[in-house]
């Protein structure tokens, strides 16, 4: 298993938040933004965004370092009918530095599975997380 990519542990306190964040029960959009401490080689929480929108989400990210984020949508459909799928958005640009962008690699399926999120999506350039992207993405 050498050459493999250190995976940053998931610490207690994310995993715990995780939970907490899957089971809430408010009725509104919400994100938990999660990084990689590079120094202890764990993905902490970054920032919990309550009652949020895409645009408020983008404003919160920064432009050039890879962020984890774990998003719960209020969709609303033409139907009328509510739901709140939940997302898990990985966010690497361009230019950020390239050993960051491999610990970030190394850790999105981890996390992803720790997060129990079906629905992942890469994003590369921060402009382009939008309400459209997000709905082309879970099919309206």
């Amino acid at each position: 298993m050498s050459g493999n990519v250190n995976i940053c542990e998931v610490t207690e306190d994310v995993k715990q938040a995780l939970k907490e964040f899957r089971f809430r029960k408010e009725k509104n959009t919400a994100a938990l933004i999660l990084k990689v401490d590079r120094e202890k080689q764990q993905i902490i929480i970054d920032e919990q965004l309550e009652d949020t929108s895409i645009d408020s989400l983008q404003e919160n990210l920064p432009s050039h370092q890879p962020r984890f984020v774990i998003l719960s949508y209020k969709q609303e459909h033409r139907d009328g009918r509510v739901s709140y799928p939940l997302c898990f958005i990985f966010f690497t640009p361009r230019d950020s530095h390239a050993e960051l962008q491999i610990m970030y690699a190394g850790s999105k399926l981890a996390l992803q599975k720790e997060a129990e999120v079906s629905r992942a999506y890469e994003i590369r350039e921060l402009e382009d997380l939008t309400e459209d992207w997000l709905l082309s993405k879970l099919g309206t």
